[in-house]
């Protein structure tokens, strides 16, 4: 990996600034917007996946980033039960729910990959150079 002087050129932030839009989508045109409770939900932990990504990045050291980067992956996981509960509840249609989990599926497994390789980093982060 290249070293990034911000978190918003790294590729995983970008990926989930997308996804946190897309549920931003379903919120505002859906019947979504009228389920307070599974709305604020949504929108808090689709936004804390990009909010972790930020706050590890910022932390300058690989072992905190890893572990920010493991709590955005939950929140990703709690994203992913929430579209489930949309689903359920019938804001959002089968083909939405299976592109968006399919998303969010793909976003853990990035996020993981990102954390693996920089446990395997020579690397130790930028608070260490």
């Amino acid at each position: 990996m290249a070293h990034h002087s911000s978190f918003e050129s790294l590729d995983i932030y970008k990926v989930a600034t997308l996804f946190c839009d897309n549920i931003w989508d379903i919120i505002c045109n859906t019947s979504l917007n009228k389920d307070y409770k599974l709305r604020e939900q949504i929108n808090g932990s689709s936004g804390s996946i990009m909010d972790n990504i930020a706050e590890g990045f910022g932390r300058g050291g690989n072992k905190e980033f890893i572990m920010f980067l493991s709590y955005s992956r939950g929140s990703c996981s709690e994203s992913k039960s929430q579209l489930l509960r949309c689903y359920r509840r019938n804001h959002i249609d089968e083909k939405s729910y299976k592109k968006l989990n399919s998303d969010a599926e793909e976003l853990i497994n990035q996020l993981s990959k990102f954390m693996n390789y920089l446990k395997n980093s020579n690397r130790k982060g930028a608070k260490f150079d």
